[in-house]
């Protein structure tokens, strides 16, 4: 069987489970069987048919699997969203199809060896994405952070496109300069640690720490596989923590989020920003607390798509931004451990087929971009995923392919298609 027909099963696969998910959904809200499930499910398996046509003509030879994976993640968040706001999953929909536009786009007319002759226009890019937030006439702060950008009825966070720009910056400069960087000349680090800096400077100043984060993992890990020199990661890991430790003592927003994720509960008052005295689960950590109680509300089976509890008697929401940031609390009092076990499980094999990609690409600039792009990918995950159950600080960053929002689903397409050409360049027959 080839690739390509491999691909066309998986998504099929994914259809059906699609139409299952709405059906429950539907039925939960309704409490009446209709065949508008039926309808979703076939919207979305023709949408994903073609994304499988323009696979089949431009990238033969790519990896089978990551495109029904990214389309079960995708129908997993458009399903639990439309559970819980069916005009947002309306909005997901409609980005979901400019993200598979764009996915086709990049596969039909992006030569991406020539990327690496631009690497230096993408590391400019990426330090011009971050700044557009710190703008006073179109920033937008959103909990504490300023990452959003405001162009009239647009809304946008940049850092997800600035996220991938720099991956190709730094896949297309460690390759030219991986033997000397090895060799560990402190000239050859300038421009590197020239943009790298702009970078963090620029995500410190936006207080997008949970960005700052995620690039810097990156950095380190393209670095590490670029020189193969355990000491560099070892040096950034120091500088980070150092770093950490002073921005926790100097910056209240990540010092706040600290004391959070090591105390979210007090069994008396604590000082409340904007309000008098009360218990720290009910004032800065009640978002974080909350989403506790809907993970551990989920025991092993789950309550059931369309069965959680996540409003209040008179409507109000209980978890503030349940369909972007804690969507994952959402699946997990639904699904339970076995189902959100089973979604972790398809995140890991979408990093392994990334990875996988990597080892098998013939040349230095395709084998750091997929490692970027694949490392970036599961970083998020952890990252979000691990605040929200407390393993590290509480982020502001989206699971991808399942949160709501457009700029991450656009991001992570692009990313997707990224993949796939470079799959397809390793897996062709040499002519």
């Amino acid at each position: 069987m080839t690739e390509r027909n491999r691909e066309l099963l998986g998504l099929i696969a994914v259809g059906a489970l699609t139409a299952m998910g709405f059906a429950s959904v539907y039925i939960a809200r309704q409490s009446v069987i209709s065949t508008a499930s039926l309808t979703y499910a076939a919207i979305f398996l023709a949408l994903y048919f073609a994304a499988h046509l323009v696979t089949r003509l431009t990238v033969p030879y790519a990896d089978p699997y990551l495109l029904p994976i990214a389309g079960l993640l995708t129908a997993v968040g458009v399903t639990e969203i439309y559970r819980l706001d069916p005009k947002d999953a309306f909005r997901q929909g409609m980005w979901v199809i400019i993200g598979v536009l764009l996915f086709s786009l990049t596969l039909l007319f992006v030569d991406y060896r020539r990327l690496e002759s631009y690497k230096y226009l993408f590391g400019l890019a990426a330090i011009g994405l971050l700044l557009l937030p710190a703008l006073p006439a179109i920033g937008m702060t959103v909990n504490g952070a300023r990452l959003w950008v405001h162009l009239g009825p647009l809304q946008f966070q940049p850092g997800e496109l600035a996220k991938i720009s720099l991956i190709v910056f730094l896949a297309g400069y460690l390759r030219e300069k991986r033997e000397v960087l090895a060799q560990g000349r402190l000239k050859d680090f300038g421009p590197l640690l020239l943009i790298w800096g702009l970078a963090m400077l620029v995500l410190v100043e936006t207080n997008d720490l949970g960005s700052a984060l995620l690039f810097f993992g990156i950095f380190l890990a393209m670095l590490y596989a670029a020189t193969g020199r355990l000491l560099y990661t070892a040096i950034g890991l120091g500088l980070f923590i150092g770093g950490a430790a002073v921005v926790y003592k100097t910056v209240a927003h990540v010092h706040e989020r600290v004391v959070i994720w090591l105390h979210p509960w007090t069994s008396s008052p604590v000082a409340c920003p904007g309000t008098h005295p009360m218990l720290r689960q009910d004032c800065q950590s009640y978002q974080l607390v909350k989403s506790l109680y809907s993970v551990a509300a989920g025991h092993y089976g789950g309550t059931g798509l369309g069965r959680g509890t996540f409003t209040t008697t008179g409507g109000a929401p209980l978890i503030p931004y349940l369909n972007s940031d804690f969507i994952y609390s959402a699946l997990a009092q639904e699904l339970g451990l076995i189902g959100v076990a089973a979604l972790i499980l398809f995140y890991l094999l979408f990093a392994a087929r990334g990875f996988r990609i990597s080892v098998t690409a013939d040349d230095g600039f395709s084998k750091l971009l997929a490692l970027g792009l694949t490392f970036g990918f599961a970083l998020q995950t952890f990252i979000i995923v691990g605040g929200i159950l407390r393993i590290v600080p509480l982020t502001g960053v989206t699971l991808p392919f399942v949160s709501y929002g457009g700029s991450s689903i656009v991001a992570n397409f692009i990313l997707l298609a990224g993949l796939l050409l470079v799959s397809n360049r390793a897996n062709a027959p040499t002519r």
